[in-house]
């Protein structure tokens, strides 16, 4: 869904934006896509957040990215919070 939402923004992009921030943009949604096979590793999750910052970056291109990219942020720490809680009442039940 991110880099769905970043690519509508590279059509924003486009009538105001050099070249080189379009270029960004469509590389950005790119590794958020590939970042998406990578979260059953560690790197994954590391990559996925250094990406966050990119999307919240990517509003001084476009400026509801500000927004959007906060809300992705958002969103991208609840599941790192409530997947943590879920792995230890799942450690706890199988008697870890």
């Amino acid at each position: 869904m991110e880099a769905f939402t970043l690519s509508f923004a590279l059509l924003l992009a486009m009538s105001s934006a050099d070249g080189i921030w379009l270029l960004a943009g469509g590389a950005l949604a790119l590794l958020l896509i590939l970042t998406a096979g990578l979260l059953k590793r560690r790197s994954g999750w590391i990559i996925g957040s250094v990406l966050q910052v990119g999307v919240i970056a990517y509003g001084f291109v476009v400026t509801a990215m500000f927004s959007m990219g906060a809300l992705y942020t958002a969103l991208w720490i609840a599941a790192i919070v409530v997947g943590r809680k879920g792995e230890a009442a799942r450690a706890r039940l199988s008697g870890r």
